[in-house]
């Protein structure tokens, strides 16, 4: 009889039969050689089960019906791909051995378990374990197939994974949304990303600006010139800077201290998925799914990369002669010149910002492969381009810099002067010549803090010196008015960032450390987690900035004031990725971890059920389930009892929900998928506010020109156009508008070119009539 192996998917099945059966008959679902019948799933075949499936009670939604706790968790296959299921079963039969190809990590372990499990295979099991698709390392992976029976406990953690989010994620969406009477999905890891851009949000509406002032001056001392900002109290009065400028314009001043010391930078980190994710969003503007799908191409159907879904930015030692052979490919083709230039003797095994195996767990950092790419979109080369120019950066010395710092007095006023001499670019002619301009060729740079003074960095390829014991002259003096900035709105690639950091600021030191190398959710998790805080109409997208939707906003509010805080804490992820840890290490128990969440699902259900009903306009229009066709969640008056069918239990997506929570692990995707008015799908706007207007119960939403009332049609008046006396009215604007009365203090132009200062004051709360109050410096 044969050896069955089961790939993750059909890409892998074929480039792995293409090497260990290269004359294998093509039977369309699989591949049959002399020696190997090779198959695949298509992702998760099977998924946990829709709560109906234990009782059809479960498929109209009741608070009084929960906790959903199974004795035992059922599962079903996908019907979109059960005939592969079956063709796998049928294989089966012929084979005497089993090898399991799917991805080498958690999930790919789980994915074959619940096959096995569902076929009830019974042969012996071997795993291949390895991070890319070559030939070579398919090769070698067989020549060192593992036992099964190593990657047991990893299995427990993986089922454990899944059957906790389905417990915390179907409980929780079924009671808040019975509660409040509108579609909300909860989960481990979305809620405490919602979370994270809530109290952004609010962070920002809190925000007070502060006027400031900054002085700055040339100097020139034999023929070198040199700008200062003047150091020392934050200016807060426009005379006293005008005053200093004016006090040490074409005065003789001397340098009180000069320092010059030589720095290196090293080449930044290889690509994990989260990193790749991050930058191709700053550069490109690629969401984070767009990054992980085009990166997946390249490793399933390209070949050209190693597997994306890794949380490492370094290698092994066995990778280091991998890396040695892809330099020497390279040395034809696009990167030739950048190939040629390298040095091949700067990566090796002593390497630590390259080689450190303590910091490789299931993959290691993201490399380009010893295939030549064909043709591959503009998309695909844009991300591939960064993965090849990251790798080759490691080949080339630092870069090299002189760092001069200069503190010049004049009049009394101290002003530093930082220059960032170029002396050698190193790694970085790797980067695409914008990108060497930026960093430090030729190019002049300002760094910036928001809230601070500014300091004057010149980044310069030409010498710089100064004598300190010579005077200097003050060539030109000017002051600027400054305000201090709110923090940013998040980008999906600053998302990024704070999910994979998350539980930094977590007090107690042991979950801390769990989550230092986890965060919220994994590297193939986060991009769907983003995805579906849009799709269940919690968060827009404005541009490269997120928004909250008052939906999202609301969630969070009811969720914490119902006091399970714990479900918007990486707290909690902390926790659980520790004792998860431990159990794929056997260390801890997967029974004694799953107890403790069945009694944290009942606490959650226990606080929900005696929780106030949100009020009927709490989530914005249209944010109820199946609102208009009597088939949405309704509550009775006491709230407390839901008695019909939520649009988000549906037949056409019970079946979604199991095999999304396995393999996203932290929602009930039921929630997630149904219909919601606030996803923009819908062309429902999205409220900015309740009206202000005396007696009006409607929102303000935004119009092209202006944001008005939704109850326009009732005669409500109220509108504030987009632009007022050359000011454009921004949504936070607006909200401090409608809420305090007034902007923040704002400065406005002349025609003779000069600056006033003045609040814009909302007049009138039935037209909305603004005016403008000058304000006293």
């Amino acid at each position: 009889m044969k050896t069955l192996v089961i790939a993750e998917k059909p890409d892998m099945g074929r480039t792995i039969a293409a090497v260990i059966e290269p004359r294998a008959k093509n039977n369309r679902s699989y591949l049959e050689g002399e020696h190997y019948i090779i198959t695949w799933a298509i992702g998760h075949l099977l998924g946990l089960a829709e709560p109906d499936a234990y009782d059809t009670k479960y498929k109209r939604w009741n608070i009084a019906d929960l906790p959903i706790i199974p004795d035992q968790f059922k599962i079903v296959p996908n019907p979109k791909t059960k005939d592969q299921l079956k063709i796998i079963g049928e294989l089966a039969k012929r084979a005497s051995a089993i090898v399991n190809a799917c991805d080498a990590g958690r999930e790919g372990q789980y994915i074959f378990a619940l096959i096995q499990q569902q076929l009830k295979l019974r042969q012996p099991v071997k795993r291949l374990w390895i991070s890319d698709l070559t030939a070579e390392s398919i090769k070698r992976g067989f020549d060192g197939l593992k036992d099964a029976s190593e990657f047991e406990n990893l299995t427990h953690a993986a089922r454990a994974r899944s059957e906790a989010d389905w417990l915390i994620g179907m409980n929780a969406s079924r009671a808040f949304t019975t509660r409040h009477n509108a579609l909300l999905s909860v989960g481990r890891v979305q809620t405490p990303v919602l979370a994270l851009i809530y109290d952004r949000e609010i962070e920002i509406e809190a925000f007070q600006s502060q006027t400031f002032y900054e002085v700055a001056a040339w100097f020139r001392q034999d023929g070198v010139e040199y700008k200062g900002m003047r150091q020392g109290d934050k200016l807060t009065d426009a005379e006293a800077a005008e005053a200093i400028a004016t006090s040490v314009k074409g005065k003789t001043g001397h340098i009180s201290k000069y320092e010059a010391k030589q720095t290196k930078e090293y080449p930044y980190r290889l690509y994990d998925l989260t990193l790749l994710q991050r930058e191709a969003n700053a550069k490109y503007g690629y969401g984070a799914k767009k990054t992980l799908d085009i990166a997946q191409a390249l490793y399933e159907k390209h070949k050209v990369i190693s597997y994306p879904r890794t949380n490492s930015n370094y290698v092994t030692e066995q990778n280091i002669e991998g890396m040695h052979k892809t330099l020497n490919l390279l040395k034809n083709g696009p990167y030739s010149e950048l190939a040629i230039g390298a040095k091949p003797e700067l990566v090796h095994k002593n390497n630590k910002g390259v080689c450190n195996p303590s910091k490789v767990e299931d993959h290691h950092a993201i490399l380009p492969t010893l295939k030549r790419p064909g043709t591959l979109s503009k998309d695909e080369q844009n991300i591939y381009d960064l993965i090849v120019r990251r790798f080759l950066s490691h080949f080339y010395p630092p870069a090299e810099y002189k760092q001069h710092t200069v503190l010049t007095e004049v009049e009394q006023h101290q002003f530093k002067t930082s220059v960032k001499e170029l002396l050698s670019l190193g790694w970085k002619v790797v980067l695409p010549s914008s990108d060497q301009e930026q960093n430090g060729s030729g190019k002049k740079k300002t760094k910036k803090s928001s809230n601070e003074d500014e300091d004057a960095e010149e980044w310069t390829d030409k010498t710089f010196s100064v004598q300190p014991e010579l005077p200097v002259q003050c060539i030109k003096s000017e002051f600027k008015e400054k305000a201090t900035q709110p923090p940013k709105s998040y980008t999906e690639g600053t998302l990024l960032k704070a999910m994979e950091s998350a539980g930094k600021q977590i007090e107690n030191e042991e979950l801390r450390d769990a989550m230092k190398d986890s965060g919220l959710g994994t590297p193939a998790t986060r991009a769907a987690t983003i995805e579906r805080l849009k799709n269940v109409g919690y968060i827009t997208m404005q541009g490269k900035k997120m928004q909250l939707t008052l939906k999202g906003r609301t969630a969070i509010e009811l969720i914490r004031r119902a006091g399970v805080d714990l479900l918007t804490s990486p707290e909690m992820t902390g926790q659980w990725e520790r004792r998860l840890y431990q159990i794929s290490k056997g260390e801890a128990g997967q029974d004694k971890f799953m107890e403790n969440v069945k009694k944290f699902t009942m606490s959650i259900i226990d606080k929900v059920r005696v929780q106030a009903p949100a009020p009927a306009d709490a989530f914005g229009e249209d944010s109820r389930g199946g609102r208009g066709k009597g088939k949405g969640v309704k509550a009775s008056r006491a709230g407390t009892r839901t008695t019909t069918k939520s649009a988000a239990s549906a037949p056409k997506t019970s079946r979604q929900t199991s095999a999304a929570v396995s393999r996203s692990g932290n929602t009930a995707t039921s929630v997630a998928k149904a219909p919601s008015a606030s996803s923009g799908k819908t062309g429902v706007r999205e409220p900015l506010a309740s009206c202000p207007s005396p007696g009006c119960t409607g929102q303000i939403i935004e119009g092209k020109k202006g944001y008005g009332c939704t109850r326009f049609k009732e005669g409500c008046g109220f509108v504030i156009w987009k632009e007022y006396v050359g000011k454009k009215i921004t949504s936070t604007m607006l909200k401090s508008l409608i809420e305090k009365g007034s902007t923040q203090v704002l400065a406005f132009k002349r025609k003779d070119g000069s600056t006033v200062k003045a609040r814009i004051i909302l007049q009138d709360l039935t037209s909305g009539k603004l005016s403008a109050e000058r304000q006293e410096s």
